[in-house]
């Protein structure tokens, strides 16, 4: 089946992404159930792998099929040395991370449980919190979208205004920070999406839909939208509610779909999709790596997400 019509198929030169924040490390274990309590539980596997919501939707957009461009920093250690050596391995470009001298690297405990649900525990890094000064202009050249996360709000707010003084379509990763500043970063993008937990967080509204009208006056550019696990994708565009409806799958590892649907949505729009259809597209290969573990590990090809929407039971 072809793709629809009204969605382009991609040139044989990639569309590019460059996203700008968090890079870390993750250590994930597998295992039961959560504890309730304090006590010693064992787990039944463990995995490590890069993790960070800017990195990973940009190892998503390499294996979706475009080209991804990371402004991020790592500290001086071993872990900032994994994290480097992974993404060049996934084909990012890393030319914009910079390594700070006495700085920590990011890095999360990230515990999965047999239903598939994870909790983290994240540790931001030390001496990290720097300007992006050494990213211009001409740094975001052939850029086709520029995706942000709020973990890193200097470099966010520095890249976003960037991007907006050369007519690059923004995204921005609305989702929980430690830096309580960071929701100034509402206001500097044109499609801003929130995770569902957050949003309720921010707003104190329980109904995702009164959350995006809470979200709606905080927001510049013309799309808010939220995630909504397996019901999809909400979003207003002006005063407009739309939806995207998710698709079910047996989950055995959210871990990091949130990122893949980020990732996905931004590389959509850098392709010059409507709305619409880089929900859609985004819903599909975060559903695909939800069946799948380890974080990244799961992140599906392009291909993979092309044939499971061209699906009969997908249209």
């Amino acid at each position: 089946m072809s793709p629809p019509t009204d969605r382009p198929v991609p040139s044989q030169q990639p569309a590019q992404v460059a996203c700008i924040g968090m890079s870390g490390l993750d250590r994930i274990m597998r295992v039961e159930s959560f504890a309730s309590e304090g006590s010693k539980i064992y787990a039944s596997g463990y995995d490590e792998i890069g993790g960070g919501p800017a990195a990973t939707a940009a190892v998503a957009v390499q294996r979706l099929g475009g080209s991804a461009r990371l402004v991020a920093r790592v500290g001086d250690d071993p872990t900032g040395d994994a994290i480097r050596g992974e993404l060049a391995g996934h084909g990012v470009d890393i030319s914009l991370m910079r390594t700070l001298h006495g700085a920590q690297s990011a890095a999360s405990n990230v515990t999965v449980d047999d239903c598939g649900e994870r909790q983290i525990t994240h540790f931001a890094g030390r001496e990290l919190d720097v300007e992006a000064d050494w990213v211009d202009g001409p740094a975001l050249a052939g850029a086709g979208a520029v995706l942000a996360d709020m973990g890193w709000r200097r470099g966010a707010t520095r890249v976003l205004a960037l991007a907006a003084e050369r007519g690059i379509p923004t995204v921005l990763d609305a989702d929980l920070s430690f830096d309580p500043r960071a929701i100034e970063l509402l206001g500097l993008a044109d499609h801003v999406i929130f995770a569902e937990a957050a949003l309720t967080r921010m707003s104190g509204e329980a109904d995702p839909k009164r959350g995006l009208q809470w979200a709606r006056s905080r927001v510049r550019g013309p799309y808010v939208g939220v995630t909504v696990g397996p019901l999809g994708y909400l979003w207003l565009s002006g005063e407009t509610m739309h939806s995207a409806p998710g698709f079910r799958v047996e989950a055995i590892d959210t871990l990091g779909a949130g990122d893949v649907f980020h990732g996905a949505y931004a590389l959509a729009i850098a392709e010059g999709c409507a709305v619409t259809e880089a929900a859609r597209f985004a819903n599909a290969a975060a559903a695909i790596k939800c069946t799948r573990a380890s974080g990244r590990r799961g992140i599906p090809l392009r291909s993979e997400v092309d044939a499971w929407l061209a699906q009969p039971s997908r249209s």
